[in-house]
């Protein structure tokens, strides 16, 4: 009996140091969605409409014949809305549609800031918009010369708006966004 009971010590014992002598688990820290989008290259746009401008490369483009157009990043699930009006002396209703538009945003957003544009050579003024937050766009801007054309853009995210998970996307778009309005140039 005793040497029945030392040899389940001993064996008990070798278990208990082969299989309990692993190393200390411990839980893996939170893993982050990485998302490199490629470096943009921008091609030059125009058609017969009374503008032109530079866009992304990889983005694909569909015009309406009212000189409104459809900017879409598929991979990104987002597109960019561009829409043409002709100034025939409404300008003010004109600016204020678009900053309507923008400021109706206010309820998700965190904070819209906005940022003048002024293109003296073009003659291209606007402003161009962020929105912070949960917001259903993230960009906007519109342009005018004043006198003869009014264009007024913003993107939208297919998918709930949650500004965490869509800033790297966000952040790349606007960037594009800014080229266009930067390279934009009404036709004589």
């Amino acid at each position: 009996m005793l040497k029945k009971i030392i040899s389940f010590s001993v064996l008990s014992l070798v278990f208990v140091t082969v299989f309990g002598c692993k190393k200390e688990v411990l839980p893996k820290p939170a893993s982050q969605l990485r998302l490199d989008y490629p470096v943009a290259e921008y091609v030059h746009f125009e058609n017969n409409c009374p503008f032109s401008f530079d866009m992304n490369a990889d983005a694909v483009i569909k015009g309406n014949s009212d000189c409104s157009f459809e900017i879409n990043y598929p991979k990104m699930k987002a597109t960019i809305y561009i829409s043409y009006k002709p100034v025939q002396n409404n300008i003010n209703t004109l600016l204020r549609d678009a900053q309507k538009l923008t400021y109706e945003h206010v309820i998700k957003a965190d904070d819209i800031l906005e940022q003048p544009f002024l293109n003296k050579d073009h003659k291209v003024y606007g402003m161009f918009y962020q929105v912070n937050g949960n917001a259903a766009t993230n960009a906007q801007f519109y342009v005018t010369d004043s006198i003869s054309h009014f264009i007024d853009c913003s993107v939208y995210f297919y998918a709930k708006p949650n500004f965490d998970s869509v800033m790297p996307a966000a952040s790349y778009i606007k960037d594009d966004m800014r080229t266009l309005m930067e390279t934009l140039k009404w036709k004589k």
